[in-house]
Order: structure tokens, then C-alpha cells, then sequence
């Protein structure tokens, strides 16, 4: 299970209770409605202030994803140039 700093959830529940308060908004202006949203800007904003928190899923499965490609793109090359 990933480890996340006490500051992290601290942050986490303060952006819970600004959402909840109507006063959370997004980079663009609007107000968040979405509970995982205010979730996902509290944890952003812990990473910035230098909390332990652990990288983001979806960026880790991007990478994978981009590398894996790199890998059968090199692979079906390889096999043109050999024949």
C-alpha cells in the first residue's frame, strides 16, 4: 500500500472541506463538484509543498504504455530490416 505524509492528508481534508463550502475552483474558474477531484487537488498541492506522496497512477501507466510501444515499434523495425 502507498504511504502518504500526515501533511498530505491534512491538505487533502482542508480542499474537502473548501469544496464542500462552495469555494474550491478549478485552474479555469469553475467550481468543483467532484469529491476525487478536490481529492486529486489536494494531493497535487501536498507534492508542490514537498509532501511524501506517491506518484500519480495514471502518469505511471502512460510511461508503461509509451514504453511498451517504443519496444514493439523497435521490435516489428527490426524484423523488416532482417528480412
Amino acid at each position: 500500500m502507498a504511504k502518504y505524509a500526515k501533511k498530505a492528508g491534512e491538505k487533502v481534508e482542508e480542499e474537502m472541506h473548501e469544496m464542500k463550502e462552495g469555494k474550491l475552483k478549478t485552474g479555469t474558474g469553475k467550481k468543483v463538484t467532484n469529491s476525487k477531484q478536490a481529492i486529486a487537488i489536494g494531493l497535487s498541492e501536498a507534492r508542490k509543498e514537498g509532501a511524501k506522496v506517491p506518484k500519480k497512477t495514471g502518469a505511471k501507466k502512460a510511461a508503461t504504455r509509451k514504453v511498451s510501444a517504443k519496444k514493439a515499434n523497435t521490435k516489428k523495425t527490426a524484423a523488416k530490416k532482417g528480412s
